[in-house]
């Protein structure tokens, strides 16, 4: 498969990516003003929840992967878990790595295709994961707020009173909620999907470019091709899949909701579990599109001043250092390990194809 993520734009991508967050943390370094408080506060460490933070972390992998051998194994039963479980954390990695995480689908259809799984079978898997994850979202949210979650948040304001946190939080899910409407009225009456997409190809053969006019039929047979899938998908146990994804979501985003809480616990600070859960879930809302490699940058700077209500601005470079190694450093290190390491091995296969044909002059022997 001809990948538009190519391994020269996720080493850019983790340039750029580590580069953002040191200047960051530096940044922090420099907010919390006052360094020795900080070391401090990283040798006081409770390691308890240290390591159960951790152990979160490889809920990108586990629960990720768990979600998609679900979606995948409706459409390519002989899917297994293992190879599910290394294209779910490819896809967290793969995401970190690109802006507005336009890199986690490519990489998760192309592991999933070093696996076994056909390519349009892995397209189809790709898509329904992020439409597990909207629906997660768009319903979660609402049943939270509906059971009453959330409301000391209205204490803290963003202009004053005027606005508070709970607004906020708000203002963000309704966006979620529009998306999986759409996405389930498309789902439901497919072939409105169809008519909008091939108005679309024809909107573009008539404005495009002549390049772009060249591809229109290529375009339409996509159109059409994808309308099949989700015809397809939808058949049967399609929905009873989707249904568990959604649920399974819960576990795939289990790192990012609750490693606020757990460091907050790691540096002895307690608070109201669920509305950190809630915060946890506005940052994630608003750092999904972010145009930075993982969000870095506003990831730091979006979580100290949302997370201010409960750290202190002492402990926030060692708050901020926490939640980034547990919700992403680790994963992008682990995620590195083993895309290079299937880079390094594809080489040598390669350079052992050239020497068996002849291609390359095998090594002088050592008289």
């Amino acid at each position: 498969m001809a990948m538009i993520v190519t391994p020269r734009l996720l080493r850019r991508g983790l340039e750029v990516f580590a580069g953002i967050s040191v200047l960051g943390f530096v940044g922090l370094l420099f907010y919390g003003n006052n360094l020795a408080l900080f070391l401090q506060a990283m040798l006081s460490l409770k390691w308890g929840w240290a390591l159960l933070g951790v152990g979160l972390a490889s809920l990108d992998w586990v629960g990720g992967g768990l979600r998609l051998w679900i979606i995948t194994r409706h459409v390519y039963p002989r899917v297994t878990l293992p190879g599910a479980v290394v294209a779910g954390g490819l896809n967290t990695w793969g995401g970190f790595l690109t802006p507005t995480q336009t890199g986690g689908g490519p990489l998760m259809i192309y592991a999933l295709k070093r696996y076994g799984v056909p390519l349009p079978e892995a397209m189809i898997s790709s898509l329904m994961t992020f439409v597990a994850t909207v629906v997660f979202f768009a319903v979660a949210g609402p049943v939270a707020l509906l059971l009453g979650a959330g409301r000391s948040l209205e204490q803290h304001g963003i202009l004053g009173r005027a606005f508070t946190l709970y607004d906020l939080f708000r203002l963000s899910l309704g966006g979620f909620i529009a998306i999986g409407l759409l996405m389930i009225a498309l789902f439901v009456f497919p072939e409105v999907a169809r008519r909008i997409g091939q108005r679309l190809v024809s909107w573009l053969e008539r404005h495009g470019s002549p390049r772009l006019a060249g591809r229109v039929n290529e375009l339409r047979e996509g159109v059409d091709r994808s309308h099949g899938c989700l015809v397809a998908f939808f058949r049967g146990k399609g929905w009873t899949a989707l249904a568990a994804a959604v649920v399974l979501s819960s576990l795939a985003f289990g790192n990012r909701l609750a490693a606020g809480y757990v460091v907050l616990r790691a540096l002895d600070i307690h608070a109201h579990f669920v509305d950190v859960i809630l915060l946890q879930t506005l940052i994630t809302f608003l750092l999904y599109f972010a145009p930075t490699p993982g969000g870095s940058g506003l990831a730091e700077v979006l979580s100290a001043a949302v997370m201010s209500i409960y750290v202190p601005r002492v402990l926030t470079p060692s708050y901020i250092l926490l939640w980034r190694v547990i919700t992403c450093y680790l994963t992008v290190a682990f995620g590195s390990f083993v895309f290079w390491r299937w880079l390094k091995g594809a080489e040598v296969r390669v350079d052992g194809n050239q020497l068996e044909n002849g291609h390359i002059a095998p090594p002088p022997r050592a008289d």
